[in-house]
């Protein structure tokens, strides 16, 4: 079993890179290996597969990915970190990187959100997903990257029962029916906030993903997507209100909403994904 970082090598490295993690980058690095062996054990990776990670950070979960004999493409918006990377990781995994052969650590010094193209095509996203951009990330890496068939990553515990909340949830919402056109979600147990340093004010948990087939054409996610948005930005009117400027006046929306089989009276808590796409497939 490969050496993993725990606290101390978490700190020392920090103070070697002169790092103080900060909200603004969603900075909390795990230092507790038996739960990062937790996280690639549920996520099921293996070895000869590509992960991506997005915000490796000082790598507590890159040397977990690489210890199962998985290649790993990693993304660091943050300089000095991803410079530390390999380093770290040729140190503490020195096989990753064999002699005359093919290293399995890519790092990609990069914005998570401005990332359009990857090497070796990933076919599992595992990843400690800073708690400001948790959603948009997921939502960017699922449109932009379809070899992704399944993925487990550790977000905040709000945001994570969101992703997987099924309509009529008091926490579904519009990130829960976007997440829904790519696949089906289900948590996988919270994480104590203990494992992080520094120590975050709000609890983790675990959210895991398997792709399905699109249920739309692209043209038809983007007019999705904008109907559902407007359902939620006034989650509590019915839909005839709420898509009244979208769909261009409260009768015109109470016209698309029959013809798609659904009530005007309705609220956008209670429809799925396909009942939006129903909606936008309306439109003449």
């Amino acid at each position: 079993m490969a050496a993993l970082l725990g606290p101390a090598e978490i700190r020392d490295l920090a103070g070697l890179l002169d790092i103080q993690p900060t909200k603004k980058l969603g900075q909390n690095f795990v230092i507790d290996a038996n739960t990062v062996r937790r996280i690639v054990r549920v996520a099921g990776v293996t070895t000869g597969e590509t992960a991506v990670e997005v915000g490796p950070g000082l790598g507590s979960l890159t040397l977990g990915l690489l210890e199962t004999g998985a290649s790993v493409v990693a993304v660091e918006i943050d300089n000095r970190l991803a410079a530390q990377l390999p380093v770290t990781v040729a140190e503490m995994q020195p096989d990753v990187y064999p002699s005359g052969g093919t290293a399995r650590l890519t790092v990609i010094t990069q914005d998570a959100l401005k990332v359009t193209a990857l090497p070796d095509a990933p076919s599992v996203l595992v990843a400690n997903l800073p708690y400001n951009v948790s959603v948009p990330v997921l939502l960017h890496f699922l449109e932009h990257f379809p070899t992704l068939v399944r993925g487990l990553v550790m977000v905040q515990a709000e945001v994570g029962e969101r992703l997987a909340a099924p309509p009529g949830s008091k926490v579904y919402g519009a990130p829960s029916a976007k997440a829904a056109w790519y696949g089906q979600w289900r948590t996988h147990g919270k994480v104590s906030r203990q494992v992080f340093w520094p120590v975050p004010n709000v609890d983790s948990i675990l959210v895991g993903f398997d792709r399905t087939a699109l249920p739309g054409t692209e043209a038809e996610r983007l007019a999705t997507f904008a109907i559902i948005d407007a359902a939620f930005q006034q989650r509590r009117k019915m839909l005839r209100q709420s898509l009244s400027v979208v769909l261009g006046s409260s009768a015109e929306a109470s016209a698309r909403l029959e013809a798609a089989g659904l009530a005007p009276t309705s609220r956008g808590e209670e429809l799925t994904v396909l009942d939006f796409l129903a909606i936008a497939r309306t439109a003449a």
